[in-house]
């Protein structure tokens, strides 16, 4: 089936949960209100549902392909590409002073979205390049500025990320390329690189290759990485690619899902070195490129959001297109659309709650990002920039790992046509796959919600969202009514679980770290759970105040009804898990660790 950009949710968490009206009150984001929003989203929609989906299939069935050193992207990606970069889509939230429009991230990350429900292999480039637009933005030289980021902020060229290397996956300890300084300043890099997506492609004149290596005499560890730029070519004089540099793609991976998009082995250096430029200085490669981490860490967060609302789409039109057995309860005289049987329904609404929860969650983060960059109060900014940084390892981690749930809910609803590739609902699951994987996995984002952000300032940050979730709690009660109580009740019980954890984590990492980070992955998901449930709930709260005022505005009555029973089904069904979570965290860390490494 086509994919069809769910506007209207998206245009509520912008306005109603992530406050656009009042971000547009600070003097960079005076023209980026919710009019300037709506037409952006609609425009977004039109290109990605006309342009990008339709090719998400022949992706999966038709994969870019390497022949001797050259890569061919899936037939209609190129031309999709030129009408993506002539559209401006690239330089999207991007400064204007490099040609781009200068939008909130709070815009930027719905058309994200939807890029990546309408074809996330197509998807990967873009994120990658804006990766490498933010890290230049942030330690870049000026030299290096006025090089390269006006092409990539324009899509003309596109950018990478080079850190991982056959011995170094995640432990960046272990990596072993190397840069040799040369008399006019540049620097030789030698050296293997995999899994560099888009390392090798035929949609842009030009690649930016972001490289993690070594300087000769370099401290041993993090702390002697260097970050460069190496491009594909050369870049002469007056802007243009010249030579090729020595950076080759020697082939790509053969991947269970995202098959559309090139995964390279990248090999530097074999023919007398690739050219390289330092980025900041050197030593320092870790801390920058973690800026293109963190950038790419969220926007992966939001793949997972997009490829759950494709699958909750296809299982939404199979259920009810399929006819299979009679309702349970006698309502029809014969067989009738599955959608008519209790346990599908619970499935869709699952799969529709953890999806609009994750969206409002990521909604509420990017307009924190927004005023920690731009906001002039620098309280304001502070305390934005704490909320952020908090929320990116429970976007990237929750959002990534409820889409592995959703879509294979998406399959179970199918039945037995759902393992039939054909029908097109396992290429979401297969997709969804390496999201809890790729830019760190779920671990990795456990350990740094754990460790920076919590035991490093005793779980403070983390009690002050707990406060502000008290704060709604107190909301739903006065508000009254069958839902909002029922939401409350809920809510509350979870936000109690989410301290008790925070309490034990904050408390215990030093004396007993292996207690603490046997429940990291279960604190991340109960802490994503929580978070992404109390947006839920101060939806229901402006769509019960919309329905009662008799103003549901461009939205529309059946909107505000449909937002409030869903919020209503997360509270029930999704926030009751907190309290096991809780207990397994705090009570059962002696069962994960006792067992001895020879009995398994």
């Amino acid at each position: 089936m086509s994919y069809k950009a769910p506007l209207k949710d998206m245009l509520f968490g912008i306005r109603h949960l992530a406050g656009l009206d009042e971000l547009a009150r600070i003097p960079a984001f005076e023209d980026a209100g919710f009019e300037t929003a709506q037409a952006v989203l609609e425009e977004c929609a039109k290109f990605n549902e006309g342009v990008l989906s339709p090719l998400n299939w022949a992706g999966d069935q038709n994969p870019s392909s390497w022949k001797q050193g050259v890569v061919t992207t899936t037939p209609g990606f190129k031309e999709a590409f030129k009408q993506y970069v002539e559209g401006g889509w690239q330089g999207l939230q991007h400064p204007v002073d490099f040609g781009g429009q200068g939008l909130p991230k709070t815009i930027g990350a719905a058309c994200g979205e939807m890029l990546n429900s309408a074809n996330m292999s197509f998807a990967l480039c873009p994120l990658l390049t804006d990766g490498a637009i933010e890290a230049l933005l942030t330690a870049g030289s000026d030299e290096l500025k006025a090089t390269y980021l006006e092409k990539l902020v324009s899509g003309q060229w596109t950018g990478t990320m080079n850190l991982t290397e056959p011995q170094a996956g995640s432990d960046l300890a272990a990596v072993r390329s190397r840069a040799e300084p040369q008399p006019d300043g540049t620097y030789k890099v030698f050296g293997t690189k995999i899994y560099i997506t888009y390392g090798e492609h035929d949609m842009a004149e030009n690649i930016v290759h972001l490289v993690l290596a070594r300087v000769t005499g370099a401290p041993e560890g993090v702390k002697g990485i260097s970050l460069f730029v190496v491009p594909k070519f050369m870049v002469q004089a007056d802007g243009s690619p010249g030579a090729r540099n020595d950076v080759h793609c020697v082939s790509i991976e053969h991947k269970l899902g995202i098959k559309a998009s090139p995964t390279a082995v990248l090999q530097y250096g074999d023919h007398g070195g690739a050219v390289g430029y330092l980025v900041g200085q050197e030593n320092r490669g870790l801390e920058y490129m973690f800026i293109m981490m963190n950038s790419a860490r969220y926007a992966v967060g939001m793949q997972g959001i997009a490829i759950a609302e494709r699958a909750y789409q296809k299982a939404v039109q199979f259920a009810k297109d399929r006819v299979q057995s009679r309702p349970v309860d006698g309502s029809l005289p014969g067989s009738g659309p599955i959608i008519a049987h209790p346990d599908v329904k619970r499935m869709l609404m699952t799969m529709r709650a953890y999806t609009e929860g994750c969206r409002a969650m990521a909604a509420v983060a990017a307009v924190a990002y927004d005023a920690a960059h731009h906001h002039p109060d620098a309280d304001t900014r502070k305390q934005n920039q704490s909320f952020y940084e908090f929320m990116v390892p429970l976007v990237k981690g929750y959002s990534t790992e409820m889409s592995l749930e959703v879509t294979s809910m998406g399959v179970q609803v199918h039945g037995g046509m759902g393992f039939i590739e054909e029908t097109g609902a396992a290429q979401y699951y297969r997709d969804a796959k390496i999201l809890t994987i790729y830019e760190g996995t779920t671990a990795i984002q456990a350990n740094d919600l754990v460790g920076r952000k919590t035991s490093r300032d005793g779980g403070q940050t983390a009690r002050a969202i707990a406060g502000q979730i008290e704060a709604t709690e107190t909301e739903l009660r006065a508000q009254g009514g069958a839902a909002a109580l029922a939401v409350a009740k809920r809510l509350q019980a979870a936000r109690l679980a989410l301290l008790d954890v925070i309490d034990f984590v904050a408390g215990n990492s030093k004396a007993s770290p292996n207690a603490v980070f046997a429940g990291s992955v279960p604190y991340l998901m109960l802490a994503g759970n929580v978070v992404a449930g109390w947006q839920m709930a101060r939806a229901l709260l402006v769509a019960e105040q919309a329905l009662a005022s008799g103003d549901a505005g461009d939205f529309g009555a059946d909107f505000m009804h449909a937002k409030i029973t869903t919020a209503r089904f997360y509270a029930d069904h999704l926030l009751t898990k907190a309290r096991g979570i809780r207990d397994a965290i705090v009570e059962g860390s002696d069962s994960v660790n006792a067992l001895a490494v020879d009995a398994f």
